[in-house]
């Protein structure tokens, strides 16, 4: 575990990284910096005592950013969601090489990539490896998104080599909990509970779901494979679990029946399982069987609708 560090959190109300700032302020000096346009997002993460700024990271403006971090964790990222590729680039590209400019004195150095930098492949079961091919795969409403991490890591890349500065590359997959939003799987849980139907690109659609503790017990083994020439590695959980399979749980609990609809995204991978040979070598296996952790995803949601476990 990481402790007495002084770290930085890029990002850190988001999904992923708010849980890890909780966690890791518990022993180390955590900063985070976002835009914070939400003033409640960012008196969230200070009540974990986190020490944050207001940092545009498309500007490059860190002036009142120390740099001396031991460790920096770069999660925050433009997601787009139109066409506008340039101001994508600025944030996700850019604007990674200006952190990791700044923080060039750092120990190790994790930057969150995506899964989404993989070719499409026919195969909805094909396990991607970090050596597959790379490129022209759309996400569904967010055009914008594969192509700008797949340039994000050609910077972390030459950053890496360029200030002798050790990166690790972890290529995400699908990451849940139940801290916020629950990410992709909350978002399925909250539309069938309130029985709106869900639409998935293809039958079957496997994703490598991975657990916010997961995610936390892995940092310090992934900081440690950081080095120059960076490291890439994948970044999901062990059990590939088609979204069909999840929904079907989830109405289980619910004592529903869900309305799943597939639609063919033209461009989209028709799934996203990890070969996670690479990580398994670098972090062991993970802990939390997708089952429990998403009946426990299922009830923090109805918690936060205000409805008693036990209603389902």
């Amino acid at each position: 575990m990481l402790k007495g560090e002084k770290i930085l959190v890029t990002g850190p109300g988001g999904n992923i990284a708010f849980p890890l700032c909780r966690e890791l302020a518990k022993d180390n000096e955590v900063w985070g910096i976002a835009r914070f346009n939400n003033p409640d997002d960012r008196a969230k993460v200070d009540a974990l005592g986190v020490k944050t700024l207001k940092v545009d990271l498309g500007t490059g403006d860190f002036t009142d950013l120390p740099d001396d971090f031991d460790y920096v964790l770069h999660l925050a990222a433009s997601i787009g969601g139109g066409e506008d590729f340039d101001s994508v680039l600025r944030v996700n590209a850019e604007g990674t090489g200006l952190l990791l400019s700044h923080c060039r004195k750092a120990k190790a150095v994790l930057v969150m990539s995506s899964t989404s930098v993989y070719h499409p492949h026919e195969d909805p079961w094909h396990p991607y490896a970090e050596t597959d091919r790379l490129g022209d795969s759309q996400l569904p409403g967010m055009p914008t998104y594969g192509l700008s991490k797949l340039i994000q890591e050609g910077v972390a890349r030459t950053c890496a080599r360029q200030f002798g500065l050790p990166i690790v590359i972890a290529r995400m997959n699908a990451a849940y909990g139940s801290t916020g939003s629950g990410g992709l799987p909350g978002h399925l849980f909250n539309s069938i509970r309130e029985g709106l139907p869900v639409t998935l690109r293809w039958d079957p659609n496997p994703y490598s779901f991975i657990h916010y503790r997961d995610i936390f017990d892995q940092i310090p083994a992934l900081l440690e494979a950081a080095s120059v020439p960076a490291t890439i590695v994948n970044w999901g959980g062990d059990e590939p679990v088609p979204a069909q399979d999840l929904c079907a749980f989830f109405g289980e609990i619910l004592n529903v029946k869900p309305m799943v609809e597939v639609r063919e995204f033209p461009g989209a991978q028709r799934s996203v399982v990890n070969d996670n040979t690479r990580r398994m070598a670098i972090t062991g296996p993970c802990k939390v069987h997708w089952r429990d952790g998403m009946r426990e995803l299922a009830e923090a949601q109805l918690a936060k609708a205000r409805l008693a476990p036990d209603a389902r």
